[in-house]
This record gives C-alpha cells, structure tokens and sequence, in this order.
C-alpha cells in the first residue's frame, strides 16, 4: 500500500519546464495539490496529508471504499537534491516514517516511453535513470513502485541535453493530457485491493 510519493525532479526555475521534471509538473496538475502546505524537510519540500482526503480530492469530492490496510496518512515530496541524489530525500522520509521501499511510489520521466505514453512499474531495471538509480542505492533494492511518464529520446543520442531541455508546446499539450491519465492511475492505486491487476492493466498506457 502506498505511503510516500516522490516526484523526482531538479530544483530552480532553469529546470521548470525541463522533461527530467515532468513528474513536478504532473504533482502540480493535481486536483490537490493547491491543498499541499510543503515545508523544507527531509532535503526536499515535504508534505503531510489525510489518506481519504486525498481519494476523495481525485474523485471530484466523492468518497470511495478503501482497502482495509490503508493508512491514515499520505506523503508526499519533491526531492531538492538534483536528480542524481534523490534517493537522499527519499531515504531520510522513509526511515523517519519507517516506510519500506514496497510502500514508496517514484513518479519520474522516462526515456524508454514516447510522449502520449505512461507506465505503472514495479522493481525491475532503471534504464540508466541518476534518480532511480540514486534510490536503489540508498535502499539497496529495486523494489519500490514506478509511475513512468514518457518523454522519448533524443534524435542526436545526446541525453543528458534532451532531459534537461524544454518541453515543446506540442509536448506540453500532449502532457497535460498524460497527467489526466496519470492522475485516474494515482487513483486506482490508492484504492486497489489487487496491486497485481493493476499492473497488469497499466503497465503501459498510450493516449
């Protein structure tokens, strides 16, 4: 069951728009995150929040059943760190709340996926992502849920300048529309009794 959610990204206004910080742009198209008081914590801009009111907020105001294991709270952070020393924050929040890594969902972009498509992952290889990598290491195990936004790969093969680049105004249109699906995935997990069909169902996604 989900307890932390780490929005991986790089800190400052050089880096808003940039792909490497789609998942911050995808925590800030949230119907609750106008809701979020974050404060400076754990190396990252941390929140605390109720577990159903959260539900609640992604189903437009509407109450849903939760699974029986649901806990009361839910924690959210976007790592200050710069992508390849995420697993920091991440670590730091989970040994303080005693979260396992299997309770922690990373939503982070994702070369692997063309833009229009989206991707529930659990454990598995990184695919030469710093910030995954980065909260392996720290926790010394893969096994921890993905939410993986697909922003493609550079014509030229250069990476590391594509990630740090600026969305496209046709990406960011394609974007937007991502994130509404992203969001109706954030909530089937927080309400799933099954993990495993979930999966299933989301492994990938395409607009």
């Amino acid at each position: 069951m989900i307890q932390l959610v780490a929005f991986l990204g790089n800190y400052g206004k050089e880096y808003e728009n940039t792909r490497h910080n789609a998942a911050w742009l995808f925590e800030k198209s949230l119907s609750f995150s106008s809701s979020l008081s974050y404060q400076n914590k754990f190396k990252a801009e941390f929140a605390t929040a109720d577990y159903e009111d959260i539900v609640r907020r992604l189903n437009g105001g509407e109450s849903k059943a939760l699974p029986e294991n649901a806990p009361k709270k839910l924690y959210f952070m976007k790592p200050l760190t710069y992508m390849n020393l995420s697993g920091e924050a991440v670590g730091e929040a989970a040994r303080f709340y005693k979260i396992p890594a299997s309770d922690i969902l990373i939503v982070h972009d994702e070369i692997e996926l063309a833009p229009g498509i989206l991707s529930l992952k659990w454990s598995g290889g990184l695919g030469g992502h710093n910030g995954l990598r980065s909260v392996k290491s720290v926790f010394n195990t893969a096994d921890f849920w993905r939410l993986r936004i697909g922003v493609g790969k550079p014509a030229d093969g250069n990476v590391a300048d594509y990630v740090l680049g600026s969305f496209t105004q046709d990406e960011m249109i394609t974007l937007s529309q991502v994130f509404v699906k992203c969001s109706e995935l954030f909530s089937k997990m927080l309400t799933a009794k099954d993990m495993d069909n979930l999966l299933k169902s989301w492994s990938k996604v395409k607009l």
